[in-house]
């Protein structure tokens, strides 16, 4: 399972042109689920995602997390995050896992980051064509794979 961070003044998911989800400044997460991921996986991403200190304290350095500065959370399914571009110039999406495990993960997912920051977390709609806007804030961006959290 992979999430790309980042740390955004705001952020907003627009679906057939309306506006489903936005947030003001906090994280704009977008989610990828693979096939043998699990809630193990999901514990471990939720976890990083609510105690990542990428805010700035008063001293300007990054030391605070979304949970200090009571920020939100904006969680997005991508499954595009699982691809491989080993072999040739076309993407191979083989390794992403099917409705049957991302959905469930992915809701856990947003569910336990909802849990451990103790604020809703806004989504995108899963497997719909998104127009996600933000505002990167740095930019700060971080990339975390829970296949290499050793």
């Amino acid at each position: 399972m992979r999430v790309v961070i980042q740390r955004v003044k705001h952020a907003s998911v627009t679906v057939d042109g309306d506006k489903v989800s936005a947030i003001g400044p906090g994280l704009m997460v977008l989610v990828g689920v693979e096939n043998g991921d699990t809630e193990a996986d999901v514990a471990f991403l939720a976890s990083k995602t609510a105690s990542l200190r990428i805010f700035n304290d008063d001293a300007g350095v990054m030391n605070r997390s979304v949970i200090d500065v009571a920020g939100e959370v904006l969680a997005v399914s991508q499954f595009t995050l699982t691809a491989s571009t080993r072999r040739g110039n076309r993407p191979s999406y083989i390794r992403a896992a099917g409705h049957n495990l991302a959905v469930p993960l992915y809701e856990l997912y947003c569910n336990e980051i909802a849990r451990l920051t103790g604020t809703e977390v806004k989504r995108g709609v899963f497997g719909a064509d998104m127009q996600v806007e933000l505002l990167n804030d740095g930019p700060v961006t971080i990339i975390i794979d829970s296949r290499l959290k050793e």
